[in-house]
């Protein structure tokens, strides 16, 4: 089953943006980060806290829209598979969804 999160222009490359969607019956916060063509999407929870990582609605980037970045603790994650290579919770994962480009919609494989 696929749901539609929005357009693929709604996204700067690079730029992220955040959602809520029902998964599983439950309402969760996730965001989708566009870089080089490439969406990814994540479960917006910080795998050290469990507290939401962006700064501001849809800053989820650090400041060279290299790597999404915890604005708790700085931790920084790999945007391509969601690793923290840097900060508290070096090793761990964002749980990541998979998502589908179809046509020009972002849409999520849940």
């Amino acid at each position: 089953m696929t749901h539609i999160l929005c357009k693929t222009s709604d996204i700067d490359d690079p730029g992220s943006k955040s959602f809520e969607v029902k998964i599983n019956r439950k309402t969760r916060s996730i965001f989708v980060v566009h870089k080089n063509g490439e969406f990814f999407a994540y479960h917006n929870q910080c795998p050290h806290t469990g507290a939401s990582l962006e700064w501001q609605e849809d800053q989820f980037l650090d400041l060279d829209k290299e790597l999404i970045q915890c604005a708790t603790h700085d931790a920084l994650f790999m945007i391509d598979s969601g690793e923290c290579i840097a900060g508290p919770c070096v090793g761990d994962v964002l749980q990541a969804i998979p998502v589908i480009i179809n046509a020009d919609n972002v849409e999520l494989d849940i």
